[in-house]
């Protein structure tokens, strides 16, 4: 099992760099793009919202937010019911990325997984889904 774990860490490193200059080709920070995914399907969500789609923590979105703001992808305001919450939007700059983002987060895919058959990529996306799922319930 220890090969197990050195091949995931090898490919979460070479894909997450791969990732990165993709994204950064877009103005988008590696995570970034994963924010902007969960945005893009519905604008306006407080960070707490965001952080419990995206499962992780409130702080992180909240880091996150602020560099996306400095860099022009987002805005944050008020909710107008209720100012003690805060609602992230998107810019028109976070809209127009939309779909060079998906589009190179595609091509990325495809090339991650071109020597696999379609079987394989099913059974990756099972046993990566069972992983994920076994590791947050810690069952």
């Amino acid at each position: 099992m220890n090969e197990f774990l050195t091949l995931f860490t090898r490919a979460h490193k070479l894909l997450r760099a791969a990732a990165d200059e993709a994204m950064s080709r877009h103005g988008v920070r590696i995570g970034q793009n994963l924010v902007l995914e969960v945005l893009w399907a519905g604008d306006g969500l407080t960070p707490g919202e965001l952080a419990g789609r995206m499962r992780v923590t409130t702080p992180t979105i909240v880091n996150t937010a602020r560099r996306m703001e400095a860099a022009g992808l987002l805005t944050r305001r008020r909710d107008p019911r209720d100012g003690r919450l805060v609602r992230l939007y998107l810019t028109d700059r976070a809209r127009a990325a939309q779909d060079p983002i998906e589009t190179a987060r595609d091509h990325l895919a495809e090339h991650a997984t071109a020597t696999l058959t379609p079987q394989e990529r099913r059974h990756l996306h099972s046993a990566l889904t069972k992983i994920i799922t076994q590791l947050e319930t810690g069952q």
